[in-house]
């Protein structure tokens, strides 16, 4: 089941405060982005943050869980989806402690021929 665009808007500007916040529609469901790094996945109208340590520290004992089937857990975002400085507080340590994105290879010209 796809995730409904009103469900994405409002679980991204509750992320707002962390920083550049964006989706993208991939695979039926969404990518989100902050400052241009993937940090969580919406599917099925649910929350999943990106794993990390940092963010381990501030949620506790997460509920980890498959954002879809054969992907790695992730931080399911249930209870506290409407809290959003708690919210911006996750995203900007989770961010922190993930990798830049790896620059992606310029386009070469197709020989014609």
């Amino acid at each position: 089941m796809a995730s409904d665009p009103g469900f994405v808007e409002y679980a991204c500007d509750q992320l707002r405060g962390a920083g550049n916040i964006t989706h993208r529609k991939m695979f039926g469901d969404y990518a989100v982005y902050c400052e241009g790094k993937v940090i969580a996945l919406i599917c099925d109208n649910q929350l999943f943050v990106k794993p990390t340590v940092a963010g381990r520290a501030i949620i506790g004992s997460p509920v980890e869980a498959p954002p879809y089937p054969g992907a790695r857990p992730h931080f399911l975002i249930d209870d506290k989806l409407d809290e959003r400085d708690w919210l911006t507080g996750l995203i900007r340590a989770t961010y922190a402690e993930l990798p830049a994105p790896r620059p992606k290879k310029p386009k070469t010209a197709k020989a014609k021929g």
